[in-house]
Formats: structure tokens, C-alpha cells, sequence
């Protein structure tokens, strides 16, 4: 996201293909002289970007100007936490229920109702019919440990 902002701060290579402008040049002076507290303008630093009030520090989205630079943070925050974090939560609340717990529970209550209907009890002792398998008989299991 902060990708796509920068780009938008590159339309000063759009108009005239340079950051710097022709009447201003890249300079460099040294003071010699013994106090510190004096300092001069030279005919390049008098070109340059007005300098800022107090200690600004950049977002990193424009480090010439404030206004812009606290305007592009605003809007990749507004970008990144409104639309991305509560639009993100809000359509994870509505996607459908990939657990199929919501199914299992509606389907226990229709089978419930059906054994009602038909009078049985609302749980059977015996959920397979016995009549369909064999069980040993206990002279056969004779001293073996049953583990339930």
C-alpha cells in the first residue's frame, strides 16, 4: 500500500523528468568560523526548500513537504485499518460455516422431531440391529479382559 502511494509521489518526474530544477544547484558549505551559534546563507542555500517549522520528522511518504506527507499517512491508515481490518472482519463474520457445526446441530433437531413423530424413544439402547451381527458368547470370551 505504501507502494502505491509513493508512486503518486513521483509526478515530478512526469513533468519535467527532474527533481531538481535548473536554477537550483547541489552545494555543500563549510563554516570556519570559531563560534557556532552563527550561521550565513549562500546564493544556493537561498534556492532550496523553505526551512521547517520545529523538528519535523517524515512519515516517509514526502520528505520536502508536511502537508502532503501527513496526508498520504492519513489516507494509508484510513486504507489499511477501515477498509482492510473491520471490512476484513465483517465479511469473515458472514462467510458460511466451514466446520458444519451450525449442520450437525440443525440435524440432530430434525432427527429428534422425526423420533418423536414416530414415538420412539429420543436415543435407541441398540443403535445397530443385533439381529444383523453375531456377538461371542461369554463361554467363549471365557478369562479375556474387556476394556470399555
Amino acid at each position: 500500500m505504501a507502494g502505491l502511494v509513493r508512486l503518486r509521489t513521483l509526478q515530478g518526474l512526469n513533468r519535467g523528468l527532474s527533481l531538481i530544477s535548473k536554477n537550483q544547484s547541489l552545494c555543500r558549505t563549510i563554516s570556519t568560523s570559531s563560534k557556532k551559534n552563527i550561521t550565513e546563507l549562500t546564493d544556493c542555500q537561498s534556492h532550496g526548500p523553505p526551512p521547517s517549522k520545529k523538528n519535523w520528522v517524515s512519515w516517509g511518504y514526502d520528505k520536502t513537504d508536511k502537508k502532503i506527507d501527513r496526508h498520504y499517512i492519513h489516507e494509508s491508515m484510513f486504507v489499511s485499518v477501515t477498509l482492510c481490518i473491520v471490512f476484513g472482519f465483517y465479511y469473515m463474520m458472514y462467510l458460511p460455516n466451514t466446520r458444519m457445526q451450525d449442520w450437525a446441530q440443525r440435524e440432530a433437531y430434525l432427527e429428534l422431531r422425526r423420533r418423536e413423530e414416530l414415538g420412539l424413544p429420543p436415543i435407541d439402547k441398540d443403535y445397530f440391529d443385533p439381529a444383523n451381527f453375531s456377538l461371542p458368547t461369554d463361554e467363549e470370551l471365557e478369562d479375556t479382559p474387556i476394556i470399555i
